[in-house]
């Protein structure tokens, strides 16, 4: 009797011969009892976090599902079975993730056998439901079933055990080869993320499944998307500044980089054995960067490659007899008949048929002894601070509820603090500080400003008379006449009068004197004259300093008020009257 491994082997081989008829992609990959396994403990809880609950699954529950699913899929249920709590939302969710990554499982091309098989060359059955069963589960022991007759179990070489280490390290490999094949492949892109690390961990694996939920696509089309927007996009294009994916630029890039010379190297050697080489060198020179000769995930990785290598070279030639043979194999899907280049059109598809191969070999491996290696969150680092766990990585981060820790009291004060106005620095002002404008008042200060009743009648009062020497009657008459004919304001009366006193006391040299002295002056010996002339000197230069410091139009009134007596004064004066203020402000400047 064949081994249970060669006869699922016929199985696959006839999926891929005559899958394009049921399959609307040529590439989906198949996914073993272990990927079954990690696909179902993710659906769970995904389920569990529907109903409120935490993105996380007890692992004998994860078993008791996994018992549940292998008989339903299997038709091996017993009739009264009691069914599992949320069974119907876990199988959706599990059925779900399978279609979105282009992937079926081992139950899937067991039911598609019967249609895709040839009545004449492929057997009719060849492994039965509670054998797959018995494969999948890795139970030794025989099933039994009312009313059914159970074949014994063919004993299959099981592949030796190996550590935990290498068990990481080859799923990292097929991974990678997963992503060259089905670019949809969720549960690929998600190990090799961040392996090695990149700087992309559980908070960028979030924020690129999220991109992907709101996009409706998979993952490593959203992770090449945004890559390409970054690169070629330009300004016009460009993601905005909040998309949280601009944290990640840089191992984003760097991921997408090391996947695209991959496909350079699948599209440009068209010998499958030497192409598969190269990837698998490829894939190996960067998990070992930075690693000594004696580390555990070096040591393994050249052991890997090496196998693989192998591999990929004995499928080959399994592949090249057989298209001799019988012309009939694993066919990819074929170019167009209006593809212009058909060197790059046929480039990579014989390995591709490798790489099918391969990854099919892989699926079919017998499950993981222990299940607590496989689904535990302590899983062997390969890069960065922690291993790759899958529960972890597809697990959002915690977020804020929205309710806030603090009581209500706290909140009020902290929300009242917000509205207190905070007191304004002093800013010291320039000399132009008369220019600015002044700022508003505060509250207290208008309410204590005056009213309109209590505020003075004159804003500048009259400047104090100055001891000058005596003059004579007609200026003191003219001085009279002057006051007698200005307005009635007050304020006006007495700054003009004091204008007048300073015009008659103020010549500028001695004929000015002559012209307004009369008749009734006395002369002066030498030493009183030379005693007045000094006490001249010094009211001529006290009222040229005053005069100075006058603004221009008070000069024009102090000059026409000596030279027009009487009426013309008054004309002047209500022609030329200064607006409050400007007086000081001028001579501020002209300082």
């Amino acid at each position: 009797m064949e081994a249970l491994g060669e006869r699922l082997k016929v199985m696959v081989k006839v999926f891929r011969r005559e899958g394009q008829r049921v399959l609307h992609s040529e590439r989906t990959t198949i996914h073993g009892a272990d990927g079954m396994l990690m696909i179902l403990q993710l659906a769970m809880a995904e389920v569990n976090k529907q109903h409120g609950r935490e993105f996380k699954v007890a692992l004998s529950d994860v078993l008791m599902a996994w018992k549940h699913l292998l008989l339903d899929k299997l038709h091996l249920q017993p009739p009264n079975s009691a069914r599992m709590e949320n069974y119907d939302l876990i199988l959706e969710a599990y059925e779900s993730f399978l279609k979105r990554s282009n992937t079926v499982d081992l139950i899937d091309i067991l039911s598609m056998y019967k249609q895709l098989r040839l009545d004449d060359s492929d057997p009719e059955e060849p492994v039965s439901p509670i054998q797959l069963f018995e494969f999948l589960s890795n139970n030794e022991e025989v099933l039994e079933f009312p009313d059914s007759a159970v074949p014994s179990t063919p004993s299959s070489k099981i592949r030796p055990c190996c550590s935990q280490v290498k068990i990481a390290v080859r799923r990292v490999f097929c991974s990678y080869l997963s992503l060259l094949v089905n670019v949809k492949n969720d549960m690929a892109l998600a190990l090799t993320l961040d392996v090695p690390s990149r700087a992309l961990e559980r908070q960028a694996f979030t924020d690129v499944k999220h991109a992907a939920q709101n996009n409706s696509t998979s993952l490593f089309l959203a992770v090449t998307s945004f890559v390409r927007i970054i690169q070629l996009g330009g300004r016009g294009y460009a993601p905005a500044e909040s998309d949280p994916l601009r944290k990640h630029v840089k191992g984003l890039s760097d991921f997408v980089q090391f996947l695209d010379n991959l496909e350079e190297l699948l599209g440009e050697i068209p010998d499958p054995s030497v192409c598969g080489a190269r990837l698998v060198a490829a894939i190996r020179a960067v998990l070992v960067k930075g690693r000594s000769s004696g580390d555990a995930v070096y040591a393994v990785s050249e052991e890997t490659t090496k196998e693989l290598k192998e591999r990929i070279c004995q499928l080959y030639q399994i592949q090249k007899q057989i298209a001799k043979g019988s012309g009939t194999g694993i066919s990819p899907a074929r170019p167009k008949a209006h593809t212009v280049n058909h060197c790059t059109a046929y480039g990579g598809r014989d390995t591709v048929k490798v790489l099918l191969a391969l990854l099919d070999e892989e699926a079919l491996a017998p499950p993981s002894q222990n299940k607590a290696d496989l689904l535990s969150e302590d899983q062997p680092v390969l890069s960065g601070a922690e291993g790759t766990c899958i529960l972890n990585l597809f697990r959002s981060p915690e977020l804020s509820s929205g309710s806030s820790p603090e009581p209500l009291k706290n909140r009020v004060q902290s929300r009242l603090d917000l509205l207190k106005p905070k007191p304004k620095e002093g800013v010291i002002r320039s000399q132009f500080a008369c220019t600015y404008k002044d700022e508003e008042l505060p509250l207290n200060r208008v309410l204590e400003f005056p009213s309109s009743s209590q505020m003075p009648t004159c804003v500048h009062p009259a400047p104090k008379p100055k001891n000058t020497p005596p003059v004579d009657e007609e200026c003191s008459s003219d001085v009279e006449v002057k006051t007698k004919a200005k307005s009635t304001s007050e304020c006006l009366n007495k700054e003009q009068s004091g204008v007048q006193q300073g015009a008659v006391l103020g010549p500028r040299s001695g004929n000015a004197q002559k012209r307004v002295a009369g008749p009734g002056i006395k002369k002066k010996t030498g030493t009183q004259a030379q005693g007045k002339g000094n006490k001249r000197k010094q009211v001529d230069s006290d009222q040229h300093e005053g005069s100075e410091n006058e603004p221009p139009e008070k000069k024009q009134l102090t000059a026409v008020s000596v030279k027009m007596p009487g009426k013309n004064v008054s004309k002047a004066l209500s022609k030329k009257k200064l607006i409050a203020g400007q007086g000081k402000l001028t001579s501020f400047f002209r300082v």
